[in-house]
């Protein structure tokens, strides 16, 4: 795949946004001076790039499914990413409503993230398996880690095995590495010399943004849905940095005996209630502090250490965080389950003796108790 030069100087190529020099809190606003310049990145981008800063610019979510249902519409191949730390909190529900008839990609990204030394197929497997259980329909499954170009080549493969010639759509929800993947793109298959913008900050991309490719067709990048059921979307931004893992997730054992507890910073709360004494494997990121205690002694505790001793987030943050609620869990005899939480990973029952668990987190946070994935 080659691509052609970047298009319409009036969209910013960093997040897509048509440019504009009278608004300065709405997308793609760029000084008046700047307009004329070749590749305008508007000053939202420029300050993502140069100083990471976190941004109040958002785009209605009614204009995401807008652009996304005008998919099944057209001939192409739509690749959709997700998250492999986050996988089913990051895969965009009911995709085919959206893109009709057109065949799907499945990319899952951010597999550097896993401890190292796993087995990829066995991976593939439990991502089949977790895709047409969410109802997904796919014609290929590809994993990659698009930052550290880890099977980004298989990813290339595949969709031009799949395009047939076609425009590619990328979609998935936000944060699960879309901008990252088609840089990897722009670097490997192009002459191009503009990049789009990527942050650890959810939404960075506000627009659809073409690439045109040299045999007429394009790559379209599509904003990110913003899916409030993941912890990333709930949580103070300044603490991104410390609940995304940046690099190879450390698993943390704890062989704990009925009536404990652990406390993943004060974003969550995970009681072994009753069962016979087994190890859980937490895969959570590594600056995140995990606090054992016993269950009798965790109301007192969180009362007492929240923000402190159980942090992330820090005292001030934590009025911006919404109120823990309870979900109970009954893990029956002879299944292997993981208890996932979106956007702060898993715990993994190492035996499946069964248990009476329960979870504190985030009220609207998705969970689930699903098939262990490692």
């Amino acid at each position: 795949m080659t691509a052609a030069n970047m298009g319409s100087s009036s969209r910013c190529v960093g997040c897509g946004s048509v440019l504009q020099n009278e608004h300065s809190d709405k997308p793609g606003f760029v000084p008046a001076a700047a307009m004329d310049q070749e590749n305008v990145i508007c000053k939202r981008c420029f300050r993502i790039r140069h100083y990471n800063e976190i941004s109040s610019v958002t785009v209605d979510q009614a204009a995401f499914v807008k652009l996304l249902s005008a998919i099944a519409d057209t001939d192409s191949l739509v690749v959709a990413i997700a998250d492999i730390f986050d996988f089913e909190g990051s895969l965009i529900a009911g995709l085919h409503r959206f893109v009709g008839n057109n065949p799907v990609l499945l990319v899952a990204n951010k597999m550097d993230l896993l401890p190292k030394g796993l087995n990829w197929n066995r991976i593939l497997n439990w991502i089949q398996q977790q895709a047409k259980a969410q109802g997904l329909r796919v014609v290929g499954v590809e994993m990659c880690s698009a930052k550290r170009n880890l099977g980004f080549d298989r990813v290339v493969t595949g969709i031009d095995r799949h395009r047939a010639g076609r425009d590619v759509y990328i979609v998935g929800a936000t944060n699960v590495g879309k901008s990252t993947l088609i840089n990897r793109l722009i670097h490997d298959y192009s002459d191009m010399e503009t990049e789009l913008t990527t942050s650890p900050i959810p939404g960075t991309t506000l627009d659809a943004v073409h690439i045109p490719l040299e045999d007429g067709s394009a790559i379209i990048d599509t904003p990110g849905i913003v899916y409030p059921h993941r912890l990333t979307e709930v949580v103070p931004k300044r603490i991104l940095g410390k609940l995304m893992p940046d690099k190879s997730v450390k698993p943390l054992v704890y062989q704990l005996q009925e009536k404990q507890t652990l406390f993943f910073g004060a974003l969550a709360r995970f009681d072994f209630i009753q069962g016979e004494p087994q190890s859980f494997t937490c895969y959570v990121s590594n600056q995140i502090k995990v606090h054992r205690t016993k269950l009798d002694k965790a109301e007192t505790l969180y009362a007492e250490h929240k923000g402190g001793l159980l942090s992330p987030p820090e005292v001030d943050e934590l009025t911006e965080l919404p109120p823990l609620v309870r979900h109970r869990l009954f893990i029956p005899k002879g299944k292997k389950a993981d208890v996932y939480i979106s956007g702060l990973g898993w715990i993994a029952l190492n035996a499946d003796i069964g248990a009476e668990l329960a979870i504190y987190i985030p009220e609207g946070v998705l969970y689930a108790v699903r098939d262990r994935l490692i």
